[in-house]
């Protein structure tokens, strides 16, 4: 259980802050961008909530909150070669899979796409969408950071399953794909032109 007594320890007044190992490193390292924004796509996943209450989407959600929370552990505690099972808090397998089954169950009942979807619909469609996007540059930064030092291979493929997770979702929360609003390519390219 962790245990937050201060709020402020002041320890970052001079730009570094301290990763899961004790390690000082800048605020706007690599590894500390990665995690910081899970955490911003976390935020915007609890917006999205605030829209899908009493209806299954919720659950998933509450879930996925607490997985990104492991997913920000992982990353801020570089993995050592040695590491002993359970030494840090690691994303497993498992949740990467229960994300991929959850992904075929909910496009098993979507509208098949015949164009891009523009964000929007309902308001949690809307925040899911930009929640997907927030995973998208998380994820961009995961990779650079494999790219530098060591990332778990599960968190790489989290961060990947779960952008396309808040896609089928966002679109499951429009009535199935029912209300997405739809790319009309060049649509608004002649003057006066307007999109519906």
């Amino acid at each position: 259980m962790v245990r937050l007594t201060r709020i402020y320890t002041r320890g970052g007044d001079k730009g570094k802050t301290s990763l899961g190992d004790g390690t000082r490193v800048a605020k706007h390292a690599l590894r500390v961008e990665a995690y910081g924004t899970v955490d911003e796509a976390n935020s915007v996943i609890g917006l999205a909530r605030l829209h899908t209450g009493g209806v299954p989407a919720d659950g998933l959600l509450a879930r996925i909150q607490n997985d990104l929370f492991d997913l920000g552990a992982d990353l801020c505690t570089p993995p050592k070669p040695d590491e002993a099972e359970g030494q840090a808090l690691r994303v497993t397998q498992a949740q990467v899979d229960r994300l991929e089954a959850e992904i075929d169950s909910l496009n098993a009942e979507l509208a098949p796409l015949n164009s891009f979807i523009l964000p929007g619909g309902s308001a949690a469609s809307a925040h899911l969408h930009h929640a997907r996007t927030v995973v998208r540059r998380a994820e961009r930064l995961i990779f650079a950071l494999s790219e530098e030092e060591a990332v778990t291979p599960a968190a790489l493929a989290y961060a990947n399953r779960l952008s396309d997770h808040l896609f089928v979702l966002a679109r499951a929360l429009n009535r199935n794909g029912v209300d997405d609003v739809l790319w009309v390519p060049g649509a608004t390219r002649d003057a006066g032109g307007e999109q519906a």
